[in-house]
């Protein structure tokens, strides 16, 4: 067999050997040679020229050509051929394909062989990268599991087998330790393609690698009839996690525990003793903020959707419980749930309890000119403001006890009178503000509304136009109304924008208030 046989086989030989130790394929190793033979022979040829190489597949012979395009108009003399030049050789040539001239073999001298091997070198860590890439991009949500190769300050590089990674400190778990050989678990939360090639970030502190420890301990999670609804960790010290069950014959919180606690101990070991309550779900948002707040026993709770609030009232002797060590036990509960939880004892709620209608009883005796008996019997009725008193069925005030339908009708001409006092004194003082006839004339806006934007400086449409929800909300403070609400008011001063607009362009007014709306530069009120 001569030499140059032998060199064809041996190039084919090479690339198989770099494709198995990489774990890419073969092909994409001879399209790195290939390229890295074009560049040779540009730098033997001039690099201005059009050179590529090409390997046979099969037999490993290695083919160098020049091309030159067809064009009827040249611009590069090195790359383009004129059509009537390239016709002299083959009439049939068309403008668009291509002249193309074999070279002779090169030598790969020890400069160009060099440049051939980084260029081989790139190429192969660019589709390693890729293959990592391709191969971890769907693992996101995984628990994967590593050798440590190094721990920098707190920063562990983990040999996952076929790529690394590096867990941040923050990702790793208090009073943690890791030694070169150790083997490790963690948790996949992201896999992005970076240029220094594709990181892939594991955590042991996220929530979901609880998740996932317990969807390996539980079958009946695996098997999706338990599920985890929420998760709340405070990494290495304490976590609550919510379970469900879709099968009223099997208990989700026992299922979890195991028997004699043996699956949720796997799990605590794995987490280096994090303690963890598991509480059963409930779509009941109250149940299940007092689920939450185990072991701590709740004996009130008061729910606010809208504001995403619950205020919980426990016996004086559960507070520090429910609260927790340093807050824990409340911060996860609030986390698990969503919602902000107001903890009170059950003596400070009575308190202010006793305020609230101590307070409301003096309202309604100074809006009225009643005496205490009559106000705090209004109060005990669940009267909280004085609109309700003026416009409740007169059938309603005369079944309070003690009342009749004489001392109803006497209430509500008196809580009437209060409020078109209240309103003539608002509207003067609205307009002493500047306030615009136009923006009291929107509807879902009340006279003291009106003169709390006024307070605040927004006294135009335009005024009212360029807010946002939640800073109109914020602006009225107790008069607020819902976000819905403060939307469709925000719309409704946007209106003028818009009437000389096609309805093609007006498709602007269904901005929701703070986006950015680009209004024109100067806004004209409506005449």
């Amino acid at each position: 067999m001569d030499t140059h046989s032998l060199s064809r086989t041996e190039l084919l030989q090479v690339a198989d050997a770099v494709a198995r130790e990489k774990s890419i394929e073969r092909d994409e190793v001879l399209e790195a040679m290939e390229q890295a033979i074009s560049k040779a022979g540009r730098a033997k040829y001039g690099h201005e020229h059009d050179i590529r190489a090409e390997i046979d597949r099969k037999t490993g012979e290695v083919r160098l050509r020049r091309y030159r395009e067809v064009i009827d108009e040249i611009e590069n003399e090195f790359t383009q051929i004129r059509t009537v030049d390239a016709k002299v050789a083959n009439a049939e040539i068309e403008p668009g394909e291509f002249v193309v001239e074999e070279l002779p073999p090169i030598d790969l001298g020890r400069i160009a062989a060099q440049t051939a091997k980084q260029v081989i070198v790139q190429k192969v860590r660019e589709a390693e990268r890729k293959r990592q890439y391709e191969e971890y991009k769907d693992r996101v949500g995984e628990i994967v599991n590593g050798i440590v190769k190094r721990n920098e300050f707190g920063n562990v590089t983990i040999d996952l087998g076929r790529a690394e990674t590096m867990m941040r400190r923050d990702e790793t778990l208090p009073r943690e330790s890791f030694r070169t050989g150790d083997r490790v678990r963690a948790y996949i939360y992201d896999v992005r393609e970076e240029p220094r090639g594709p990181q892939i970030f594991v955590s042991r502190t996220h929530p979901q690698f609880m998740a996932k420890l317990f969807a390996q301990e539980v079958p009946e999670i695996y098997d999706g009839i338990i599920e985890l609804k929420a998760v709340a960790r405070d990494p290495g010290s304490r976590a609550k996690i919510a379970v469900l069950s879709h099968d009223s014959s099997i208990d989700p919180v026992g299922a979890c525990v195991g028997m004699r606690g043996s699956r949720v101990q796997a799990v605590v070991s794995e987490l280096q003793g994090e303690k963890i309550d598991i509480i059963p779900w409930s779509q009941d948002t109250a149940t299940f903020v007092v689920n939450a707040l185990a072991p701590a026993e709740v004996s009130k709770v008061v729910l606010d959707e809208d504001q995403k609030r619950i205020e919980v009232v426990v016996p004086d002797d559960q507070l520090s419980l429910a609260i927790g060590r340093r807050g824990q036990n409340v911060r996860l509960a609030s986390s698990l749930s969503g919602f902000d939880i107001d903890i009170m004892t059950e003596e400070e709620e009575s308190r202010r309890r006793q305020e609230e209608l101590k307070s409301r009883s003096q309202m309604f005796m100074d809006a009225l000119d009643v005496d205490d008996v009559i106000a705090h019997l209004l109060v005990a009725e669940g009267f909280t403001n004085v609109e309700q008193v003026g416009f409740v069925p007169i059938e309603e005030l005369a079944e309070i006890e003690g009342f009749d339908e004489e001392v109803a009708e006497e209430l509500r001409m008196r809580a009437r009178t209060f409020l078109e006092e209240q309103n003539r004194a608002n509207e003067d003082r609205r307009r002493e503000l500047g306030v615009s006839d136009e923006l009291s004339a929107l509807p879902g806006l009340n006279s003291a509304q009106l003169v709390k934007l006024g307070e605040s400086e927004v006294r135009s449409l335009d005024d009212l136009g360029d807010l946002a929800s939640d800073e109109l909300i914020e602006m009225l403070g107790d008069l607020a109304m819902d976000m819905e609400a403060a939307n469709n008011l925000i719309m409704a001063a946007r209106a003028h924008w818009f009437e000389d607009e096609d309805d093609g362009d007006g498709a602007a007014a269904d901005l929701t208030p703070g986006e950015e709306a680009e209004a024109p530069s100067q806004p004209s009120e409506p005449a």
